[in-house]
């Protein structure tokens, strides 16, 4: 797979990437300018001239996607035995520059931790958005394809996870994911949250649940090291309050609208890559 396929597959699966450039060659180099390589989380395409020059560019564009960073950058490598290297001598003699250009997918990230009667009615909703969807169980019956059959006609990326761990999910999720947490058990949650906020660089961090719920997690996870902003970073209750009103205020259908209606905006708020090539 060349760059330009795989950056057309991270934008299937929703992930984002930093394209790496070499803007100018000056004297010796392993590529001309021109060249070009593509930089995933955990994987690259292509090429712009190994060695130390690549190992440091993959570096570099891999702390970007960490930092959640949507601006370009210039980064300017000497090859020769002078100059101060991280993975290996290079002593082509010459001198680049590398564009590396973020971006992220035209396809917001969004994971719904609990497939029960409200996650299942909110992936129905969401399914129907240009995101990729993450949906995550513990439970082997929850995510049952006759059970999922709703969402066969989905433009959603749909991504389904059995995890009997949930947490252990955390790790493959691309950065800027939007969590929502609301399985069948309040361990679950609590680990989920736990996990959640040792990492800075979600989108943001939704919780279902009442204030008294909130109330003892807000002292667990305090006692396991969060500090308070840090547990600010949660969001409960989640949902448009303006929706949750009048006697069907607490069906499964009522609230998914009204998580749907409050996450929209921070889905198509950042500005986006669309499908370039």
């Amino acid at each position: 797979m060349n760059w330009r396929e795989a950056l057309n597959a991270l934008h299937e699966r929703g992930e984002a990437g930093v394209l790496v450039t070499v803007a100018a060659a000056r004297g010796h180099t392993p590529r001309e300018a021109g060249a070009k390589m593509l930089v995933g989380a955990a994987q690259t395409w292509d090429t712009v001239g190994g060695g130390n020059l690549e190992a440091t560019a993959v570096a570099r564009a891999r702390a970007l996607l960490t930092a959640g960073a949507i601006g370009p950058e210039l980064l300017t490598l000497r090859l020769t035995d002078r100059a101060p290297n991280e993975h290996g001598r290079q002593c082509c003699g010459g001198e680049v520059t590398l564009l590396l250009e973020p971006f992220r997918t035209a396809r917001p990230a969004v994971a719904v931790f609990g497939l029960g009667h409200v996650g299942l009615e909110l992936a129905r909703v969401l399914a129907r958005l240009p995101v990729a969807l993450h949906l995550i169980d513990s439970r082997a019956a929850q995510l049952a394809p006759e059970r999922l059959t709703p969402l066969t006609d989905a433009c959603a990326a749909l991504h389904v996870h059995h995890a009997p761990i949930p947490e252990t999910v955390l790790e493959t999720l691309p950065p800027a994911t939007h969590l929502l947490i609301l399985t069948h058990d309040h361990a679950e949650d609590a680990a989920l949250l736990d996990a959640a906020l040792r990492r800075p660089t979600w989108g943001s961090v939704g919780l279902i649940g009442s204030a008294a719920k909130w109330a003892r997690f807000q002292a667990q996870l305090t006692e396991l090291g969060h500090p308070p902003e840090a547990l600010a970073r949660v969001t409960t209750p989640i949902g448009d309050p303006a929706l949750r009103t009048g006697p069907h205020r607490k069906h499964p259908a009522v609230i998914a609208l009204s998580v749907a209606a409050a996450l929209t905006p921070l889905l198509f708020s950042a500005p986006t890559l669309e499908r370039m090539l």
